[in-house]
This record gives structure tokens, sequence and C-alpha cells, in this order.
């Protein structure tokens, strides 16, 4: 088994704990979990889940990336991907200085659609792809919205920023996904885009989430829903309302408001029972089968893992063929803990294994995968080549 060393969460909780002058009883006792469990996570006998990192970095007043370690500077560098956020950092800096007239653009309806097909390789955890073409597709498009503007260039530069957002959270630059976020706001509001304004939103409200700051983003979510209020009640609003129910219902099972949930989760499958599938919209994969994977992802939240794991049994018979892959992924790293949590270690492996088949890239750098693997490890009295393999690929 390997040896636990200082690149794991709870090594940096017990650094930031130290630095902080706290004794392990003085931090247990500012945060919703035993001593006990702070003391396994120190030492490396269990994994860090979100929410409990969450909470030791509000304790200790550091962002969530001081503990987990994000973003994971090593991996991106031996990946290639590292020297593909700089020129995203660089193209997010010109949303105000207007046309540049020594730029050669393409067509408007070229870039309209340019915005559109890399949302579409983020669905598809083409990470890779997106981010090197990113940068090119944001400088065109803020030349011409400024050359021309109208809504459908200022909608489809909020896009793109929203997919800056997308690959900088993927990898670990939660810094620049807030500029990203800005950005979406300042182009959202110049296409006068209540939907797009709304989802800008409902990213927001994840970020809080992450953070642990689970009231602010339940006010989030509900000043997104006043804000895709002010619109005609459109296929396109009622799905970006029922996404923003789903957000709050993950965030009100970190708060364990096990009713609210209820409420949300109820409210979500309503509309997606009135629409039907629309994933296609603003790419939010909202329909009957997000609705149920968030109701899984709650429970897991909630650690009603007995629960997940029924959920997710039925979930997997019936995951259409058409679900983002970055979706599909995310379930199976969701399930693996909850298999892990239930004792299911070998099944936990397997499902950790299926989310690396279809979305390496994504899997690497979440750190729910990460933790996940590497709880296993120290659950293994003997632990597979497989796993191994798994713990090296990650770093760990």
């Amino acid at each position: 088994m390997p040896t636990p060393d200082d690149n794991r969460t709870g090594a940096r909780i017990k650094e930031q704990r130290k630095l902080a002058r706290l004794t392990q009883r003085e931090l247990a006792d500012r945060i919703p979990y035993s001593y006990a469990l702070l003391n396994s996570v120190e030492c490396g006998l269990r994994p860090a889940t979100s929410d409990f990192v969450a909470a030791c970095a509000k304790a200790l007043n550091v962002d969530v990336t001081v503990l987990t370690g994000q973003p994971y500077v090593s991996e991106l560098q031996r990946d290639r991907l590292a020297e593909l956020v700089r020129p995203i950092r660089e193209a997010l800096d010109l949303y105000d200085l207007g046309p540049n007239p020594d730029l050669s653009t393409r067509p408007a309806h070229q870039l309209i659609a340019g915005a559109d097909h890399l949302c579409e390789l983020v669905r598809a955890t083409h990470l890779r792809n997106a981010a090197r073409d990113l940068p090119g597709i944001i400088a065109e498009l803020t030349h011409t919205a400024w050359a021309t503007p109208s809504t459908e260039l200022w909608q489809a530069l909020a896009s793109t920023y929203r997919t800056a957002h997308d690959i900088t959270v993927k990898l670990g630059y939660y810094d620049l996904s807030a500029v990203a976020l800005d950005r979406m706001d300042w182009a959202a509001q110049r296409a006068s885009d209540p939907c797009l304004a709304a989802v800008r939103q409902y990213m927001r409200a994840l970020v809080y989430f992450r953070e642990g700051e689970y009231r602010i983003g339940q006010r989030l979510v509900a000043s997104g829903q006043s804000v895709v209020g002010q619109s005609d009640q459109t296929r396109e609003a009622l799905a970006v309302s029922g996404q923003l129910h789903l957000g709050a219902s993950v965030i009100c099972a970190r708060a364990e408001d096990a009713t609210a949930v209820k409420s949300h989760i109820g409210e979500a499958r309503r509309i997606a029972k009135e629409i039907g599938d629309a994933s296609e919209i603003h790419w939010l994969s909202f329909g009957p089968t997000n609705v149920d994977l968030h109701e899984m992802s709650a429970a897991v939240e909630m650690h009603q893992y007995d629960d997940a794991l029924k959920k997710a049994k039925k979930i997997i018979k019936a995951l259409p063929s058409k679900l983002a892959t970055s979706r599909r992924a995310h379930f199976f790293i969701d399930q693996a803990r909850t298999e892990m949590e239930t004792g299911h270690t070998d099944a936990a492996l397997t499902s950790l294994v299926e989310a690396r088949r279809l979305a390496p890239e994504q899997t690497r750098y979440h750190p729910g995968a990460r933790e996940t693997i590497s709880g296993l490890v120290h659950l293994s009295r003997r632990t597979p080549d497989t796993l191994n393999h798994m713990a090296a690929w990650v770093g760990l």
C-alpha cells in the first residue's frame, strides 16, 4: 500500500490548522463534524469529502483550493494543459478595449456557431480542444460585438465566457473562473437576455456551494429565479428555472435541509415532465434524467449513502445514450463515492475506471474522484494494480 505523504487534503488541513494555531479539538468544535473524523482525515485514514473540506476551509478562513491543492499544477504541466490557461486569462481581459483593427475575423454567423461548438466540446469533455480554441473565439467575438453590436453576438460572447468558466473550474483555476463569470454578466447585460443572466446566477451559486457558503448560494438561486421570471414562460425559461431548482437541491442538501431538497426536486420534476428533455438549452442537460441524477447527488451530500446507492442502481439501467459525457462521468464519480462509503470497494474502483474511460481529463482533475481514490487506497489491505495505477495517474 502506498505510504501517505503530504500531497493530500488531510495533510493540508493539518498544516492550515497549525498555522491558525488551533488544536484538532478546537477545529472540530468549529465544524459540524466530529473530532474523530477530523483526526482520521488528517491521518489519511478517511477521505476528505467535499462538504468536509468546505467546512474546514470556512472555519480556517482559507479558500477551498488551499486545502485541495488545486490547481494540480504538476499533472496539468504533464498533460500540457497549464500552458493553455494564460491565453484564456489574456482573452478575458479584452472585454472593454473595443474593436481591434489589427484582427482578422470570421463572419458573425461562423463565430456564433463556434461559440456553440465550444459548449459542445466541454460537454463532451474535450477540454484540451476547447481550451485551445477558446481565446481566439473570444478575441474575434469581442471585436465583432463592439464593431457591429447585436443581441446574437453579445449572447455568443457571453457563451464563450461561460465556457471559460466551465474549463477553468474543471482545471481548478477558481480565481479565473470568477473573472469569467463577471465577464459573462457584462455580456449578458448587453444582450438584455434574462435567461443568460439567470444561468450566470446558477453558476455563481455553485461557486458558493463549493466554498460552503450555502445561504449565499440559496440567495443566488432565488435571484436567478427572479431574473428568469422577468422573461416569457418559454421552454427556455422553464428549463433554466428547472436547473436553478436542481442547483438549489444540492445546496440545500449540504445545508441539511431535507424539506427544501424535496421541494426543489419536486419543482424540477414537475417542469421536466412538462417540457421533457431540454438538454440542448444552454447546455444545462436539464430534463428527467438530470432530475434523477441530482436527487441521487442530494442523497450523497446528506450522507444517505444506502438511499443514494439504490437510486444509482435504478439510474444506471436507464441512462440515455445522448446524455452529455461530462454528466455521465460525474454520475460515475458520485456512484464511486457512494459505493466506497457503503463498503463496495471493488465496485467503487470499477466506477472510477469507467469515469476515466469516459472523461479522462475531467476525472483526473476532479477533487471528488481524487479523494475517493485516496480513500480506496487506505481501505485496501492489498492494493490492486488497477488502483495503484489510478492513484499514480492522479498524482497520489
